[in-house]
């Protein structure tokens, strides 16, 4: 099987797929028919939560824990190598091809660092379904540890009974040392394949299913009626009349089918189709195909079709088609620039993420920044990584592992909150603020300075309607701004409000409150203006220094009521509404 890495971005990480195939399109192109796995990085993080839950209840159920003494770096570098198969298919150009890399089952006999130990190694547990957005446990897994070894008690010894419920035990259905010789046990069952085939021949559905003498003769000597012969013989002591008896009864010949003469031909069809579809997923084939059938029959039949010629028949269709299909294909070495690649000509940097003219100063601030993984300030190579307005750049080898597996090799700030116990530190605003960053994907720099520079984020003017203000004002109890402030998450509970209000609505009916006045004729506020004249403030400068703090003005007090912040009278004073 081949695991390879795909390129189908210059920025972003390789995609890792499994090759089914390998067609030649009519332009003469290669094209790879393949299977899709996803990165932690690719799925929500809800299902990111349920696969570290569904981790953790494997390591509970097992005697040995997976996770032994690792240390953050290890863990957080253990992420970047689970993987997500999913039944998904699709074509890519084989010149995309970077790489080859192994993906394998999660063994729980196996240790986690073993994964770590080897490069280009990724191991998954889980199916990812791209179209429901679910994750289920690979039906595939081989029952492998501890939780699957039978428990053997001890011998007995001499002498010592057997305290077991023997109903619980396996029930005895032949005795090798029968009375009979083998030449008779073959004599009587080649008299229970006689009655099989006349059986059929008295049966007129399997007469239309086997019109011929030769097909009668072939179903009757299946297995089917070969164990209901010696199970017969071994309920009758081994006593070869009475078991003749038994095959012949009053009603007529006994007549066994198995799950290869139940199935119609039609059904058989379908059977077939879903195979070349799910493969031997048969809870997805009986769900999708062939829900009138239980599991039983379905996986009974399987075994039974594989011992017919049509199996053999298409094994070799397989087996021709696949010698005129393309085994391997040369990928010649890819050695073109990336144009995430950061070079500096003369002193000056070239292009960065594709940009240049108005971002030439960005680009050269670039120069000197340490790695964002390893925090290296020297490299042969950089290259840029993340959002250009973030100016970040990665290392010849970071960026390998970038490309490969996905992540960083050191965890970030958000990484290490999550690993180690929350304790409060000067920048504990600081480094909420950074895992917040980190969470919605942006990359946080870090330039190896102590205080990392946090880009701030856009403002927003939130605009209010006249109910929500009259709502401010008359159920102040329980709106509570400030502690809804601080849960801005936590939704409002709108019916209560609604509710007070109402109650209040009644009780503020005969002294209503003052949203808005209406505005006097302007002869009242002509005659309030001769009656109190604005007094002008005497403001007091005072000279500034570079000891002194910046100088402020000090208003005078007024006899009235407080200014506006544009040293005129307010909304109060202009309308004739203080006094009156």
């Amino acid at each position: 099987v081949n695991y390879v890495y795909f390129e189908n971005s210059s920025s972003n990480p390789y995609l890792i797929r499994r090759i089914e195939e390998l067609n030649k399109t009519a332009n003469g192109n290669v094209e790879a028919k393949v299977v899709c796995f996803y990165r932690r990085r690719d799925i929500s993080n809800s299902l990111i939560m349920l696969a570290d839950k569904h981790a953790k209840e494997v390591e509970e159920e097992s005697e040995t824990t997976i996770e032994v003494d690792l240390t953050d770096k290890q863990k957080h570098q253990l992420k970047h190598r689970e993987l997500f198969l999913s039944r998904q298919y699709e074509s890519l150009p084989a010149t995309h091809i970077r790489g080859k890399c192994s993906v394998a089952l999660l063994n729980e006999t196996e240790s986690v660092l073993s994964y770590l130990e080897k490069e280009d190694t990724f191991f998954y547990s889980l199916v990812y379904d791209p179209s429901l957005k679910t994750l289920l446990a690979d039906k595939g897994e081989i029952r492998v540890g501890p939780r699957y070894q039978a428990d053997v008690p001890d011998m007995l010894a001499e002498g010592e009974l057997d305290d077991r419920e023997q109903a619980k035990l396996e029930v005895k259905v032949w005795d090798p040392d029968s009375p009979l010789t083998d030449r008779q046990i073959d004599q009587f069952l080649v008299v229970a394949r006689a009655v099989g085939t006349f059986a059929r021949a008295l049966d007129c559905s399997s007469s239309v299913r086997q019109p011929s003498l030769h097909m009668s003769a072939a179903a009757a000597s299946r297995d089917i009626t070969l164990f209901h012969a010696m199970d017969t013989l071994h309920k009758h002591n081994y006593d070869l009349s009475s078991a003749i008896s038994v095959l012949v009864p009053v009603g007529g010949p006994v007549l066994c089918r198995d799950e290869m003469e139940e199935w119609s031909a039609s059904e058989a069809s379908l059977f077939e189709e879903a195979l070349e579809k799910y493969g031997k997923d048969f809870n997805d084939i009986r769900q999708d195909f062939l829900p009138w059938k239980s599991l039983t029959s379905i996986i009974e039949y399987y075994y039974m079709w594989k011992t017919t010629d049509r199996y053999v028949q298409q094994k070799r269709l397989k087996a021709a088609e696949a010698e005129s299909k393309l085994k391997q294909v040369y990928i010649p070495t890819y050695n073109k620039p990336n144009p995430n690649q950061i070079s500096s000509n003369n002193g000056k940097p070239a292009a960065v993420n594709g940009a240049m003219g108005a971002s030439y100063q960005a680009q050269a601030s670039l120069i000197g920044r340490a790695c964002e993984s390893c925090y290296t300030p020297q490299s042969h190579q950089w290259y840029s990584w993340g959002p250009p307005n973030m100016q970040c750049r990665l290392c010849a080898s970071c960026w390998i592992y970038w490309k490969k597996y996905g992540g960083l090799k050191m965890p970030t700030q958000a990484d290490e909150d999550k690993l180690s116990s929350s304790q409060p530190t000067e920048e504990s605003h600081v480094r909420t603020h950074m895992s917040r960053q980190a969470t919605q994907g942006t990359p946080v720099r870090n330039t190896g300075s102590p205080k990392s520079a946090v880009k701030t984020r856009q403002a927003f003017f939130l605009h209010t309607t006249c109910w929500t203000k009259l709502a401010r004002q008359v159920c102040k109890n329980t709106l509570r701004l400030r502690q809804a402030a601080r849960r801005p998450f936590v939704p409002i509970n709108c019916a209560a409000i609604k509710a007070e209000y109402a109650d209040r609505h009644c009780e503020l009916a005969g002294n209503p409150l003052k949203i808005k006045s209406t505005r006097k004729p302007l002869s009242c506020i002509i005659g309030y203006l001769e009656i109190h004249p604005a007094v002008k403030p005497n403001v007091i400068r005072s000279t500034p220094s570079l000891q002194s703090p910046s100088a402020k003005r000090l208003l005078a007090p007024s006899n009235h009521s407080s200014l506006s912040i544009l040293g005129k009278r307010n909304y109060s004073h202009h309308n004739g509404l203080d006094g009156m």
